[in-house]
């Protein structure tokens, strides 16, 4: 008869229930064979069951309304934590045996020791709107908390199409048996953690509970800080408090989000549409590390690099499909125009000037609603970068929303922050056309709905997207390491700006970013791009393109940048294949074959794929040249130099290797092409190059990566030995003249090859490192090893690029 109730009812809950099942793949919840799995839930409930049937036989789990034999006694696979609650409010629901089950399990692995079952929360949660301040008709009709069956069968009518399922890693029972006992004391220690570990990951899928916006204008208005600045406001500029108060208003109206769970599930349908006519799909990684922060209590702030304005909707869209709550965005205002502005604000985005300008009442303003918002326990999203990068690198940090991440704190917040850097990228990035146009001077074009319209005309394949999350920074401990006695400072009334506040936000501005770059996605367009605007004529035939492809991510997969980097898994020839379907590149076929190239305003376009991942073979490429540019190295000589040239352009790349993790690359990077019988080793040590052309062009490509990069180094060097003592603003607009110079000359398209704050990086990254140093004057005069460090970018560069830049 149970058999056939399940049977009969899963019909109908099958019609109804599209359930998004969390994770994807069985291989992250560490359940051993799978051959003894029991489940937890939290409802003993015929369609969370028929839910979690569907779920399992997805991952290819066992039935959970299977009954199982344990020591002659049949249980159901499945525990359920409570009974539906009854229609009648004064008839108690009585418990399940839940602790009976689990006592049973405990006990038959004290009697077996080689018994070793699995237990598996599943949380199923129907429609993921939060709890709001104040219920309504909706909230009673959806009432999730043990819901009798009339209720449960509005859930599945309405939300049914909104089922999470959400898989937790496999616990132990012979673990729990060996640590905590076999006993009723232990079954209970075990129900009870189960509850609170649902409640946790409710609160991590749904968000705590929801304020309107006029209660959080409510909020702020309340607090002593706005209530003390309207006072000091309307005293120094002559006006009431009432007229001080309806200026406060509107710029919270300006800020504050405005969010509808109604809004996220619209968007994500039209999203999901969106994403499979602009994508050929979207790899996601690392993902687990929100979930398992959300579930242990953190507040997650989400720190991604900033490429596109797909970045807003592609990063929320997978958050969501991560099982999480959505994100407060922190968005520029110049995207609160119509009809973008409204849908965004009720999407969760609030808006945040450019400048603020020295508006005491509107910074004010501004950080005590993100300080509501981290009391309230919801997620933020905002950009370090403070705008999109028109290069492809990372842009240098703004730290205002980081500052006021830790003024918050200073208010007392008593949950760990926990910030959370993303790495986005494509393999297009729609706006790369208008980044070139402002480089070269073009005005930025202002934001409008009839700029969304044209943009939707041109949509077309965009080939892949790629959100990986970085590893967490947690605040509280970084501070701890920091500022030991940071907490000295907090103050739940006014907390005060403390001198530690701007060099440790600093640094964590540069850790993040850093975080970020670790995080790389490799793709078949930035490969692309890197090898062939590395290539004489940015032109190879296609044989050498696969190869030259092959090669760099063989060099990954043995000697990879970072434990986070995504590597392709695609051959050389799929990922040409794959740039030539883009029209990235010029074919040119004749009867030996295809020639692939890049045309002039190509090389422009694929400089900004080149720098997203230029960082990544930073340390290989300049190997490669000292392995070209000298007879012979010993292995500590080659170590030594890439440290002196890695540390200079740490700063510029955000490159994370101190010099032990070079030392060790370095040597992976030795083995690795000595592997290829692209290097050999003397007897006595020394590294040098096979003699074999066939062997080393490839060696020689990507050495050529990092021409640039020393050129630019090369000539800012120049100029100090040449014309020291020089200020700052001279040294800068000398090299910048020298290397528009040079760009002429030897064909350099690269944006920030002539860009003023790329030549002002490297001023700063000498002067750190000791190179140069300021006389009396405040001039810049060279120190004693920067000689050396000339004496080695003078064999790295070309012999012609050398002569163009002495005698300029």
């Amino acid at each position: 008869m149970r058999a056939l109730f399940y049977f009969l009812l899963s019909w109908p809950v099958k019609l109804l229930v599209r359930c998004k099942v969390i994770p994807e793949s069985i291989e992250s919840l560490d359940i051993g064979d799978g051959k003894s799995v029991f489940y937890v839930v939290r409802h003993q409930s015929a369609s969370d069951l028929i839910a979690l049937q569907v779920a399992c036989k997805k991952l290819q789990l066992p039935d959970p309304l299977e009954i199982v034999e344990i020591n002659g006694k049949s249980m159901n696979r499945c525990i359920c934590l409570a009974r539906p609650s009854s229609i009648f409010p004064w008839v108690t629901s009585q418990p399940t045996n839940a602790v009976q089950q689990g006592l049973d399990l405990l006990q038959h692995h004290q009697k077996n020791p080689q018994a070793d079952a699995q237990l598996i929360p599943v949380n199923l949660l129907w429609g993921r709107a939060p709890t709001k301040q104040k219920a309504d008709v909706g909230d009673v009709l959806a009432d999730e908390v043990s819901p009798n069956f009339m209720r449960k069968f509005w859930i599945v009518l309405f939300l049914g199409r909104e089922t999470l399922a959400k898989f937790s890693d496999a616990v132990s029972f012979r673990q729990m048996a060996d640590d905590h006992g076999t006993d009723e004391k232990a079954a209970h220690k075990l129900i009870r953690i189960t509850r609170f570990h649902f409640h946790r990951q409710t609160i991590a899928a749904k968000g705590p509970r929801l304020m309107d916006r006029q209660q959080k204008f409510t909020a702020l208005f309340a607090t002593p800080a706005i209530k003390r600045l309207i006072k000091d406001e309307a005293k120094s500029k002559g006006l009431s408090e009432a007229e001080v108060r309806k200026q406060a208003l509107g710029m919270m109206k300006e800020i504050a989000a405005d969010y509808r769970q109604t809004t996220i599930r619209l968007g994500e349908r039209i999203l999901g549409w969106l994403w499979n006519r602009l994508y050929d799909g979207i790899e996601v990684r690392n993902g687990e590390r929100l979930r398992k922060l959300s579930e242990e209590g953190h507040e997650i702030i989400y720190v991604p690099c900033h490429r596109s304005h797909m970045d807003y909707l592609l990063l929320t869209y997978v958050i969501y499909h991560q099982g999480l709550v959505t994100p407060r965005i922190a968005a520029g205002i110049n995207l609160n125009f119509w009809p973008a502005g409204p849908i965004f604000r009720k999407a969760g985005a609030f808006f945040i000037r450019r400048s603020f300008a020295g508006n005491r009442l509107y910074s004010t303003i501004f950080r005590e609603y993100l300080g509501l918002l981290f009391n309230r326990g919801y997620s933020v999203k905002y950009y370090t970068e403070g705008g999109r990068s028109r290069t492809g690198r990372l842009l240098q940090p703004k730290t205002g929303m980081l500052a006021m991440t830790i003024q918050s704190m200073l208010k007392g917040i008593d949950r760990p922050l926990t910030l959370v850097p993303v790495y986005i990228g494509y393999e297009h990035v729609m706006e790369v056309a208008s980044y070139h146009k402002e480089l070269k001077g073009s005005s930025k074009q202002k934001e409008s709905a009839f700029g969304i319209i044209k943009a939707i005309r041109k949509l077309r394949n965009y080939g892949k997207g790629f959100v990986n999350f970085g590893e967490p920074i947690n605040i509280n401990e970084f501070l701890n390491k920091q500022v030991p006695d940071w907490k000295d400072s907090i103050d739940p009334i006014d907390p005060p700006k403390p001198q530690w506040l701007t060099p440790a936000v600093n640094v964590m501005a540069n850790e993040v970013m850093t975080e970020i770059n670790k995080a790389v996605a490799l793709n078949s367009v930035t490969l692309t791009a890197l090898i062939l605007l590395a290539s004489e004529n940015q032109a190879l035939t296609r044989k050498e393109l696969e190869q030259q492809l092959d090669f760099f991510l063989d060099l990954q997969r043995k000697a990879p940048f970072s434990a986070d980097i995504i590597i392709p898994e695609e051959s050389g020839k799929e990922l040409v294949d794959a740039v030539i379907k883009l029209n990235k590149v010029e074919i040119t076929d004749d009867e030996m074959g295809q020639i692939i190239s890049l045309s002039k305003q190509g090389a422009l376009e694929m400089s900004y794929y080149k720098n997203n991942i230029i960082h990544a073979f930073m340390l290989p490429a300049l190997v490669c040249r000292l392995l070209k540019s000298y007879d012979k190295l010993n292995f500590d000589e080659i170590s030594d130099k890439v440290i002196q040239m890695a540390r200079l352009m740490r700063a510029e790349l955000y490159l994370w290797q101190n010099k032990d993790v070079i030392a060790e690359q370095v040597a992976e990077i030795l083995d690795f092409l000595a592997s290829k019988d692209m290097i050999k080793q003397s007897k006595a040590g020394y590294w040098s190059r096979n003699n074999d052309c066939n062997k080393t062009y490839l060696l020689n490509l990507l050495s050529s990566c990092i021409n640039e990069t020393v050129q630019r180094y090369s000539i800012v060097i120049k100029i100090i030995n040449q014309a020291a003592p020089i200020n700052r603003s001279d040294l800068e607009s000398s090299a910048t003249t020298l290397a528009k110079r040079m760009s002429t000359l030897h064909n350099i398209n690269a944006p920030e090859f002539i860009d003023r704050k790329a030549q002002a990086a490297i001023v700063n990254a000498l002067r750190e490192w000791g190179y140069i140093k300021s006389d009396e004057q405040g001039c810049f005069v060279a120190n004693e090893q920067l000689a050396e460090l000339n004496d080695i970018l003078v064999h790295l560069l070309d012999e012609d690029v050398l002569q163009s830049i002495l005698h300029s």
